[in-house]
């Protein structure tokens, strides 16, 4: 009759140490985060919307904080962190028919994705600063 297996003898799980970390790991944690966040953005959109709607002193109030430059920098965070949850969720929507499973295809995505969510505030700040 066979004991318990020793622990010399039970398989080793990799652990991130042995990793190397590549655009595809990178995509799956920022999803996570980027959809924390969200939440996080929905809150303070609820909290803008309390305060419009309890009228311009109440507003007054909040609306100089978009100016700073923290402000600013949440702003951006905001709009980065939904256009890259849009483009993984797209990129993912893809995977589930079969296409782009590749190593290759599945970290140009992962770029592309990234890349998308540094781009797109900016390019909203641009088309908000000079106009269609």
């Amino acid at each position: 009759m066979a004991g318990a297996p020793r622990p010399e003898d039970r398989p080793i799980s990799p652990h991130l140490s042995v990793w190397r970390w590549h655009a595809t790991m990178a995509s799956s944690i920022l999803h996570r985060f980027s959809g924390i966040g969200l939440y996080g953005a929905a809150i303070l959109f609820a909290f803008w919307l309390m305060a419009a709607a309890a009228g311009q002193e109440t507003y007054a109030q909040i609306a100089p904080h978009f100016t700073t430059w923290y402000g600013q920098t949440v702003l951006y965070l905001i709009v980065a962190a939904l256009a890259y949850h849009l483009a993984n969720g797209i990129r993912h929507l893809v995977f589930d028919t079969g296409m782009g499973l590749t190593p290759t295809d599945a970290d140009t995505s992962a770029w592309f994705a990234i890349l998308f969510a540094i781009a797109a505030p900016i390019g909203l700040w641009a088309l908000l600063s000079f106009g269609a």
